[in-house]
Parts: C-alpha cells; sequence; structure tokens
C-alpha cells in the first residue's frame, strides 16, 4: 500500500466513523438500541456479546451475516442455528424452517438499507425476511455495513433496487433484466425478486431490536 492509499484509506475510516455515528443516534431516537463499531471483526464480537451460549438462532436469506462466518461461530458456542439456506434442506420443508427462523430466540439478520434518519428498509421475494424482521419472537438484530446507508426512504430504496437486487439475482442465477442491464427496470417477469416491502420507522413494540452499523462494506 502506497502512501495515497494509506492516506484515503484513514479519510474514509474517519468519515464512517461519522456518518456511523449519525445515524447511530438517529435509530436510537426511532427506539433501537443501536452501536457503531469500525471493523468486521468487532461486529462479530459484538454479535457474540448480544446472544446467550445455546440460544437458538434464526438466520434468514443474508449474506452479510454469512459472510462475517456468523451461523459457525454461534454453533461453536452449543447455539442451535435455523436457516433455509441449508443445502441439505428438501424444498418441501423451507416453509417450517422460515417458522423456526421467526420463533427461535435471537432472530439474526441485515438490512437491505438504513437511512440517516435512523429507518430500516428492506425488499423481499417471499416475504419470509420482512415477516421476521418485524414479527420475530424476541430479540432482533440487525448488522448493517456503512455501505447500505443512504439519506432518506427514496434513495434508499432505490440502492436496494439498482444495487442488491441484481447481485443477489444473479447469486441466485435468476434471470431477470437487471442482471442483464445492470440497474432495475421495473420488470414484470414472473421471476421479479422486489415484491415485498418494509419500512421500520421505528422498532417494533415488543422486540429487543438491535441495530450494529460497520464501518465497513458487507453484504450487497
Amino acid at each position: 500500500m502506497n502512501l495515497m492509499q494509506e492516506k484515503n484509506l484513514e479519510i474514509r475510516k474517519s468519515l464512517s466513523s461519522s456518518l456511523g455515528g449519525t445515524v447511530v443516534k438517529a435509530l436510537e431516537a426511532n427506539g433501537f438500541k443501536a452501536l457503531y463499531v469500525a471493523t468486521a471483526a468487532e461486529a462479530v464480537k459484538a454479535v457474540l456479546d448480544l446472544v446467550p451460549k445455546g440460544s437458538s438462532v434464526g438466520v434468514p436469506g443474508t449474506s452479510t451475516i454469512r459472510e462475517l462466518g456468523l451461523p459457525g461461530e454461534l454453533e461453536s458456542r452449543g447455539c442451535k442455528i435455523f436457516q433455509h439456506w441449508d443445502p441439505s434442506l428438501a424444498p418441501e420443508d423451507r416453509p417450517k424452517r422460515w417458522e423456526d427462523e421467526i420463533a427461535s430466540d435471537v432472530y439474526l439478520t441485515s438490512s437491505n438499507g438504513v437511512t440517516m434518519d435512523g429507518m430500516l428498509v428492506n425488499i423481499d421475494g417471499t416475504g419470509n425476511r420482512v415477516a421476521g424482521m418485524a414479527w420475530a419472537k424476541k430479540r432482533i438484530i440487525f448488522v448493517v455495513g456503512i455501505n447500505k446507508v443512504s439519506r432518506d426512504v427514496q434513495s434508499s430504496l432505490q440502492r436496494i433496487r439498482d444495487v442488491a437486487t441484481p447481485v443477489n439475482a444473479l447469486r441466485l442465477g435468476m434471470d431477470l433484466p437487471c442482471t442483464k442491464v445492470g440497474h432495475c427496470v421495473d420488470c414484470k417477469s414472473p421471476q421479479r425478486a422486489c415484491r415485498a416491502v418494509l419500512i421500520l420507522e421505528r422498532a417494533p413494540f415488543g422486540r429487543d431490536a438491535h441495530v450494529i452499523i460497520v464501518g465497513e462494506n458487507l453484504g450487497y
């Protein structure tokens, strides 16, 4: 790494810290328990501190949580992990696994977007993930990379459609127009991935909702 790269890295870290602090304050004002950490390693530690050993943990469709290696980390601490991404799971068994994820002691996920005024924005295809974000039974933990921060709900939705959805569709091998042109075209495809939108303006009643903002790019 040359001197300019080092300088730019420090500048980005400083800006991420400032932005993360702004978002954390907004989230707290909206009833979430929020925390900013600078690195992915710190995010893993923060999650482990929030998940009691031996808990059941539901992990829906989230690249961020798997990118952090958290399912394996939690299993090593005696946690029971419920995840429908399990390759050994038969398609007909997925609906039951979705229910198990939501009923777990901890629902561990990311968010497609977070706004500067402290709202969580998500778009889902099947709806199980956004259902859990609003209706998981006990503790909900969101781990969100700084790359997912947008100014407001509208810009967050646009980022999700133009950035997150095409990449996720490619990951899933879905033949969608957005994967061909690189951005959303508001398609009418039978395979359309954007179907259910959830905007958490405040932390849901009766839930212990935590948001960890990470000063690194994570997920889509």
